[in-house]
Parts: structure tokens; sequence; C-alpha cells
């Protein structure tokens, strides 16, 4: 299956047809679907009318997923999408659909896992063709227009040739990536939990970086889902290596390039093992969940420094992300205003020399080691090499003044940094949402802190008022559209914020809601099947998953499974506790086979033995 893309890449023959379609993106509510309204790629929009535009026509459909702040998508956009050859092709050829991977969350999920099983890697921006029928062929990330255009020729010819083959290979495609050796349990086994953690961390150990931090040896993520499971495991039973890498990781997020050093806030990942360079969009879901990882180390570790980061990064959010709602808006992207990716965040040495002062000047060149050529085409990204008692040892002058300098001129730079212009993304996002309640909710019970406490209600009841219509989650809005239905993750991560904020203020009426919400995503969600990610979905894919495993963000199941232990425990809930113990009993393999990726499913099995040892 890896290799399926090369069955089309071969030298064949290529037909264009007339259409008739057109862009039906203009204006939309969307601003990363507003942004391909211009294209002159006919867009169509998920839906029931385009899969039944295509089997009429009998056409494959092109679905391409990206983001706003997604660099390589508006790269491919540029090279691609722009560009009235591939337009035609795809036009005449197919039935080309564009999605907002942030608003189709469950249809982007599923797309990602297939084309991660069949190439190997999947990321944004990414684009699969899917049979009329609803069964994905074959997709791939980003090409330039050269290989787009021989790709699509040899994809449409072959479609034309041997249609019938391509729909088999699409089902049995299906089938195959479907097929999981089922291992439901009868009973738990005591002491299994213990068992998978210590899996996990051996796992995460042969992935782990002791040099840098993080995992692996190319870009650097932060692992949100894995770290917050080893820190847990630190605090249930100290280990002097854990700790370091802990440490080691924590350390290098906040000091190195993958924080903005400047105004606050992170970036999505880092391109080098170091964390030096990152993609620099900032998403509302990182710097959620980063700040509650960082709430809670400080919390673990005693750490002062690591309860600054967790403030610096909710104040961020506050500051910069936060709407006139009281909502927080999705992303800020990667490209600026003049199309240049990192330009809002990057610095030429003329214009430091022309806004800092000579004291100021040498501090910052020293502890952000601004000499010679700059790291990137824009200018230099501010990272973090040296102390202020480290400078003003080289400078031979006190900390104290190093420290004054640096500060000034941090200030000057922030505010002429204001002048500059980065396109943002505004929808407001139930899910993302529900992070950023859980972060300011444990913020404020954490700080006994006023403003933070008041951030956390007014998102609560921006939820409540605006995404919660007729007992029901809706997945978006932007202005006065409504986008997208809600999925698992959005009555997941919802649920958790409600669960948190529950602890810091208790509400009859908020616990009403959070039972309510618990109820819908279950009845919605969870079946014989097993898990869904959404309650129609059009891809015949990925339907009912036994167990959901981590991706950038933590497990929906295993968030909502985590809520409802809360729950059950608390409320001594009988009925409840059944429904987690069966939901628990399946996917065994998966979490033997794989225990790095189901970091988030060990970590509530764990902690569902630690409170039932006998079921």
């Amino acid at each position: 299956m890896k290799h399926l893309i090369t069955f089309f890449l071969i030298n064949l023959s290529f037909h264009v047809y007339a259409g008739n379609l057109k862009n039906t993106l203009q204006q939309h509510a969307s601003p990363y679907l507003a942004m391909h309204g211009t294209d002159p790629v006919a867009w169509q929009q998920w839906n029931k009318e385009t899969i039944a535009r295509a089997k009429k026509e009998g056409k494959l459909i092109y679905v391409s997923s990206g983001y706003f702040s997604c660099h390589w998508c508006h790269v491919m956009q540029r090279e691609s999408y722009k560009n009235k050859i591939v337009a035609n092709i795809l036009n005449s050829n197919f039935i080309p659909v564009k999605i907002d991977r942030e608003i189709n969350s469950a249809l982007d999920s599923h797309l990602i896992d297939f084309v991660e099983r069949t190439q190997g890697r999947a990321g944004w921006p990414l684009n699969v063709f899917i049979t009329p029928d609803g069964y994905p062929l074959v997709g791939m990330t980003y090409l330039p227009a050269s290989n787009f255009i021989e790709v699509l020729k040899n994809i449409e010819s072959k479609w034309k040739q041997e249609k019938h083959l391509l729909e088999s290979m699409a089902k049995d495609a299906t089938k195959e990536l479907s097929i999981r050796t089922k291992n439901t349990l009868n009973k738990l086994p005591t002491g299994l939990g213990q068992k998978y953690i210590t899996r996990f961390l051996k796992q995460a150990t042969t992935m782990a970086d002791d040099m840098a931090g993080g995992f692996g040896q190319q870009n650097k993520f932060p692992s949100f889902p894995q770290l917050t499971v080893m820190l847990k495991s630190y605090e249930n039973s100290p280990d002097k290596d854990l700790k370091q890498f802990l440490l080691l990781t924590l350390n290098k997020m906040a000091s190195q390039g993958l924080n903005d050093q400047l105004g606050g806030g992170f970036f999505r990942y880092a391109v080098d093992p170091n964390w030096q360079i990152p993609h620099f969009e900032k998403m509302l879901y990182d710097n959620a969940l980063l700040a509650s990882l960082y709430l809670d180390a400080a919390r673990v570790f005693k750490s002062e420094k690591y309860s600054k980061i967790a403030q610096n990064t909710l104040d961020f959010l506050l500051n910069v992300f936060r709407s006139k709602s009281g909502a927080y808006i999705a992303s800020l992207s990667a490209i600026d205003n003049k199309g240049v990716e990192g330009g809002y965040y990057l610095w030429q040495r003329d214009e430091l020399k022309k806004l800092l002062n000579q004291d100021e000047l040498k501090v910052v060149e020293l502890m952000w080691q601004l000499e010679g050529p700059a790291d990137l085409e824009g200018g230099y990204h501010l990272v973090e090499i040296m102390n202020a008692t480290d400078a003003a040892k080289i400078l031979k002058i006190s900390s104290v003044k190093a420290k004054n300098d640096f500060n000034s001129a941090k200030k000057k730079m922030l505010l002429e940094r204001n002048k500059r212009n980065v396109p943002r993304d505004d929808k407001l996002l139930a899910a993302w949402n529900g992070l950023a309640l859980t972060a300011f909710s444990k913020a404020a019970k954490q700080f006994k802190s006023e403003p933070y406490a008041k951030a956390a209600k007014e998102i609560k009841d921006y939820i409540h008022k605006n995404l919660w219509i007729k007992k029901k989650l809706v997945r978006a809005i932007k202005g006065k559209h409504v986008l997208g239905e809600a999925g698992l993750e959005d009555y997941a991560y919802v649920a958790q914020g409600l669960s948190h904020w529950l602890d810091y203020s208790f509400n009859k009426k908020d616990k009403k809601w959070l039972e309510e919400i618990m109820e819908q995503a279950w009845n919605r969600f969870h079946n014989k099947q097993g898990w869904l990610l959404a309650e129609n979905s059009l891809l015949k894919y990925g339907e009912g998953e036994e167990v959901i495993s981590d991706g950038v963000l933590p497990s929906a199941s295993s968030i909502l499974l985590n809520v409802s232990l809360k729950e059950a425990v608390k409320y001594k809930n009988i009925f409840l506790k059944k429904k987690i113990l069966n939901a628990l009993k399946v996917g065994h393999n998966d979490l033997e086979e794989q225990p790095f990726w189901y970091a988030s499913q060990i970590s509530i099995l764990y902690e569902f033995q630690s409170y039932y040892p006998a079921n």
C-alpha cells in the first residue's frame, strides 16, 4: 500500500473534458476557504450534493485539506491552485473539493490516517483522490506544480482506462486497512495499566533525544500527550532519568525557537532537532495545551520558572487571541501580510541598529547571538543563547545593567513589532476553546487568580450561549456564521474544560450542562463498533475505532473517558463506570504494539485501575 501512488506515475496519455463547475468558496466564512475563493480551480464543498455529482459524472473526487496558518498550504496554492493549467485539469476531469481541516476535522483525521498508512507520512496540505462511492484511492502531501500535473494526468488517464479496477483497489485498501486483530478482554487483569505505562516509558525512552529534549532527530513537536503522561508517571513514581528528560525538554521548548521570546506564545513546531527554527504559525490548541503542561510541571517540580512560562503563555492568549466575545480565535498565520514566512517575527540588523542604543544592542547581540549572517532569509529569529549574567561578564558590566538593557531593548522591539501585520484566522472553534477553558480554569485554581477565572468564565459562557444550540454543540462560529457539525473532539474537550471549571467554581447549572454534554458524546460517538469521530461521515473509511490514538491533540475518546471517570468516582456512578470499563476492554493489540501513540488511553486505563483494581 505504501507505494500505491507509484502505480499512477507512468507515462500515459491525457484527455481534457469541458467542465461546468464554478468555485463555491468566494466570501466563505472560513478564512482558509475564502482564501481559495479566487482560485481558478472550481472548488466544491464536501457534502452530499458533491458526492452525488461525482457519482452522476463518474469522476474521482479530489479532496485537498489545509488550514489558514499553514506555510506549505500557501505555497501549493501559489504554485498549483492559482495555475490555470492545473485548474483546467482539475475542473475538467475531477470534482475538486477544498476543506478547512479545522472545520472538518473528522474527515481530515481519517484522510491523514489513510495517507500515513499508505505512504508512510502525512501532513498539510493533504490531498486525496476518492472514488464516487466514498473510498480513498491514493493520497499525497505537497508536490511542486510540475510533479502535481504529471500525477493528475496519470491518475485521470488510468481512471478512464481501468475505472473498475481502481474502484476495486480502493475498496480493498479500505477493507485491508480496517482489519485489526480484535483483542477484547473479559476482565482487565490487575496491574495491566502499570504494565502499559512501563512499556510506554520504554518506547518513549528509545525515541527521546537526550541531548536536546523532545522526540526524534528531525522536526521537533511539542508532544503534549506523551509529555503529560511522562509527567504523571514521574509524579506517581519519581525517577531520576525521567526527571532529567522532562526538565531538559521543558526548558528547551521554552527557551529556544519554539517559544516567541519577545511577545510570548509557542509556535507549532521546530523544523530542526535543536528547537531553533520554527514553522511560524501559532495555534490556539498548542498554546492552551502547553500552558496546561507547564502548570502541571510547575506544581510537580515546585518550579516558579514553569509557573512564569504558563502565565506568560496565558497572558499571550489574553492579549492576542482573545476576541471581543471572550472566546479565542484559531490561529496566527505563519506567513505575514507581505507573504514572508515568519516575517512578522524576524529582525534585520539595520533595524536593530536604528531602534536600540549601543548598550542595548550589545546585550541583545550576545544573549540572542545576533552576530554573523541571519539564520533565515527574512532576518534573525530570536533564540536565547546566553543569560544576562554571562553577557554582563563578557561586557564587563553589572548583571543588573545587563538585565535592564535587555528589558528596555525588548520593550522597544515589541512596540516596533506591533506595528507589523500578521493575518489571523478568527473563527471560534468549540474544541479548541474547550482546551483554553481547561488551561484558564487550572490557572485560576492554581494561582487563585481572578483575571484567569474571569477569562475561563467568559469562554464557558460563550460556548454555552453561542456554540450550544438546541442541546447540541456546533463546530465553530465565524461572525454570524455557524461552521460545521461538532465531532467527538468538540464534545470531549468542552467537557474537559467544563470539568476543570467546576473544580474552581461549582455551579449546579454548569454541572447539569456537563452531564448533558457527556451523555450526548457517548450517545453520538460510541457504539458496539467503537468510537466515531463524526456522526454523519460521507467517507467509507475509519468507521468505528476501538481506540483512538494521540496525534497533535490528545485522543478525544481518552479525554472523554477521563472526564467520565472523574464523574463516576466522585458521584459513585455505577452506570458510567460500566461504560468506561467496556470501552477500556478493547484495542489492546494497539496498546501493546504502539504504546507511544496511545499514551492518553494507557494513562486513563492506569487511572481507572487505581480506583477500581478488580474489574
